[in-house]
């Protein structure tokens, strides 16, 4: 096999080492490769990033395999134009790439796949910056949309700051960031080879983007990194898999732009859970080295397998359980201006260490064939050793032995990992089932197919053929219940009745406005009471919240601003305020554990086409009139609301021309879709404690906080010096204690007294009251 290489990086060297290594390759030709590069390969002239160059050489070298290392050539459409011409190619196509080439079109496509991320702002102006900032508060991160080698992130208490780096990215042609809310807690990257359908995982490693021992200083590329993670929760790569790496393989392959080549999945781990914190398109850069260091099936077969796909049919890839530790050794003056052009001796000594090998980057060769610095990044020294403690000892006395004048690097690289420093939430689980571990009802003849934090969905199936329903779904809500981000140990009792009937109770009241999603009541005895048959829908990709008080995240918005989701509100109100008119304030759709991010309402234009926002914002808004209207009678005012619309999949594709598998799970032309044609259908609940406001008319007053019929007992509790919970922490809350569940359950059951003037029953079975109307 001959295999061309692109890049000219330490990546590229660890590459080239392990793709040398495979009896299978005859020849290694690299573009344009470096002096280590040189020693295992030919180096060839060239500009990487040109798909004619890379195609023309590929041709005529008769290649049978193109790796593409860094990420440039990706977004330039080289994977795109090799395939092309027939060649097998590792990466992926430049629309592809876009999951790296784009941090907004990243969280596009997570939204997508319901991958658990950090919320987020797209901002184009220094206005929207400003307030996404005060939306998010410190610490803050803002990332440059596009490429920028590493160095496009910029994590800080100081909000100036994190204003001043976004206004330098804003002034670049074409340029936005993202704000994002912080992720605290240990980091891993996985690398996932994919071939457009199956995804293989790597060995996890961990690196260190700060330039500063104990991370301190501006972000780096990466200047170190190791392997395996002795700290790493038991079940964490398959956990990534489930919740990250398939779906987003399967949303680009839904999308028409299969992925093809490696994922790297940038993950914290949260008290919340495992989420993404980046995508890349290729290897990163330091990790590949440790991790290839431990890989010990023969790399290149594995790699034409993916861009041939073939993945499938692989054995399960086979690792060494040493460890490996890399320590890259920069420039002065690196990650700012790094000073090049300086000698560089001690190689031959460094790699005389046991286990070690020193790979170049940042390197290049004078005509007298002296090694000379040319770059930020100078080398990758890797160790492998029987242990972490034996590998960070060989690598940084390979380090020591190295001279290049004014160089630097990190002295703490593996350092808290060896010495069980690395502190991982405890709330962190890797479930088997369930969103939040706990194990859903199995309900006879039916298919689980999510858990959330609140419900399960499930597919009932043919008793005779056990195919799938494919018209149907049954919905089940659970007893438990969140706050602050976190699924609680303990259930409220007969809270999923409750939300179920009092919704089923709303849908009646609303039947003339909209239609809803349920079907039957009439359900297997292991949900009565909280369960309901529903259309199968395409749900649209907007939270829709209408607002009639002042109050939460609105009001911490309109404080800012003005305005809440770009409506400007008159001055002066304050929190528990009536607005002079409802207000329909979108939001995004988060994933678990994160928090929806306002949105305006020229935003849903742009993401539903102005014919259907526009119905989305007056079903919404008149949905929020309705509510008040008949709670008010009962002595309830509804704050605010938010709700849910679909749409059927075969008017969806009906009404497209689009094929119905397309209108169900793939890509929509949703500004095409005109909603006289296509009936927009309410869906999930609606006007409950959990999913709206409810206040008390005759407590209510502008200026405090509300009597509330939600969840507020538990908030104030958890808040309260009696939990002994620092919300702060990385800690999971305490379990509640039985007179908060008590309290909250009435709450709940309260409201839907109050509000049907029916008597509970968990049942579902309905008796009336005096009250009812």
């Amino acid at each position: 096999m001959k295999v061309l290489l692109l890049g000219s990086g330490a990546r590229e060297h660890a590459l080239a080492l392990s793709l040398s290594s495979d009896p299978a390759v005859e020849h290694l030709l690299a573009l344009p490769g470096n002096p280590g590069i040189a020693e295992v390969g030919t180096c060839l002239a060239g500009d990487p990033c040109s798909p004619e160059a890379v195609t023309r050489l590929a041709r005529a070298e008769r290649v049978d395999l193109v790796v593409v290392g860094p990420e440039a050539p990706l977004v330039a459409g080289v994977a795109d134009a090799v395939v092309a011409a027939g060649i097998p190619c590792f990466g992926p196509s430049a629309a592809a790439a876009r999951l790296e080439g784009s941090k907004a079109f990243a969280k596009e496509v997570m939204a997508a796949a319901a991958v658990p991320t950090a919320s987020c702002h797209v901002c184009g102006t220094d206005e929207e910056v400003a307030a996404a900032l005060a939306a998010t508060g410190a610490p803050y991160v803002v990332k440059e949309d596009g490429l920028a080698a590493g160095k496009g992130v910029v994590v800080t208490a100081d909000r100036g700051e994190a204003a001043a780096h976004a206004a330098a990215c804003l002034s670049r042609e074409g340029g936005r960031v993202v704000v994002e809310d912080y992720l605290d807690g240990p980091e891993v990257s996985l690398f996932c080879l994919s071939d457009g359908t199956t995804v293989v995982p790597l060995a996890p490693a961990q690196d260190f983007k700060r330039v500063g021992d104990g991370d301190t200083g501006p972000n780096t590329g990466g200047m170190g990194a190791y392997s395996p993670l002795p700290w790493a929760p038991e079940g964490l790569v398959e956990e990534v898999l489930r919740t990250v790496a398939r779906p987003t393989v399967e949303e680009m392959a839904r999308r028409g732009t299969p992925f093809v080549g490696v994922l790297y999945v940038g993950i914290a781990l949260t008290a919340a859970g495992p989420r993404v914190v980046e995508f890349n398109a290729r290897f990163g850069d330091p990790e590949t080295q440790s991790v290839l260091a431990r890989l010990e099936t023969p790399l290149a077969g594995v790699l034409l397998a993916a861009a041939e796909g073939r993945l499938a049919d692989l054995p399960p890839l086979e690792w060494s359980p040493r460890s490996s530790v890399t320590v890259v050794v920069a420039a002065e003056g690196y990650p700012g201006s790094p000073v090049t052009g300086r000698e560089i001796t001690g190689l031959e000594e460094a790699g005389e260490v046991e286990g070690v090998h020193v790979l170049h980057a940042g390197t290049r060769r004078d005509e007298d064939g002296r090694l000379l610095s040319s770059g930020g990044r100078v080398l990758s020294v890797v160790s492998v050793a029987d242990d972490l403690a034996g590998a960070r000892e060989r690598a940084y006395g390979a380090v020591h032995r190295i001279h290049l004048e004014g160089s630097h690097h990190r002295g703490d690289i593996s350092r808290a990992a060896e010495q069980g420093g690395v502190e991982v939430p405890l709330a962190v689980v890797w479930p088997t089932t369930g969103e939040d571990g706990e194990s859903p009802v199995e309900v006879v003849g039916h298919e689980l197919v999510h858990s959330g934090k609140v419900r399960g969905l499930y597919v009932p199936l043919d008793p005779q053929t056990g195919g799938r329903d494919d018209l149907r779904l049954l919905l089940a809500a659970s007893d438990r219940i969140s706050a602050y981000d976190h699924v609680l140990s303990t259930p409220i009792p007969d809270k999923g009745s409750v939300l179920t009937q009092m919704s089923l109770w709303w849908f009646d009241q609303l039947a003339d406005l909209v239609p809803h999603h349920v079907v039957s009541t009439d359900v297997p005895e292991e949900v009565a009471g909280r369960g309901v048959y529903v259309r199968r829908l395409r749900m649209l990709p907007v939270e829709c919240v209408a607002r009639a008080y002042l109050t939460g995240g609105g009001l911490a918005e309109y404080a800012a601003t003005g305005t809440v989701s770009g409506v400007a509100l008159p001055e002066g109100l304050v929190d528990g305020s009536r607005l002079p008119e409802p207000v329909f304030t979108p939001s995004t759709k988060a994933p678990v554990g994160e928090h929806d991010q306002p949105i305006s309402f020229t935003d849903v234009e742009a993401l539903v086409g102005p014919r259907l926002a526009a119905r989305l914002r007056d079903l919404t808004v008149a949905i929020l009139v309705r509510g008040n209207e008949i709670a008010a009678g009962r002595g309830i005012l509804i704050a605010d609301t938010k709700v849910e619309f679909g749409v059927d999949p075969q008017q969806l594709a009906d009404a497209l021309g689009i094929p119905l598998e397309q209108a169900t799970e793939g890509e929509v032309d949703w500004a095409g879709v005109d909603p006289d044609v296509v009936a927009v259908v309410l869906a999930d609940e609606v006007l409950t404690p959990d999913s709206s406001r409810f206040w008390r008319a005759d407590e209510w007053a502008p200026g405090r906080t509300q009597t509330s019929y939600d969840k507020q007992v538990l908030r104030d509790w958890l808040t309260s010096p009696a939990s002994g919970w620092d919300r702060a922490s990385d800690a999971p809350p305490p379990p509640l204690p039985d007179d908060v569940v008590a309290l909250t359950r009435d709450r709940y059951v309260e409201a839907y007294e109050t509000l049907t003037g029916r008597a509970f029953d968990p049942s579902g079975t309905t008796s009336s009251t005096a009250q009812e109307s």
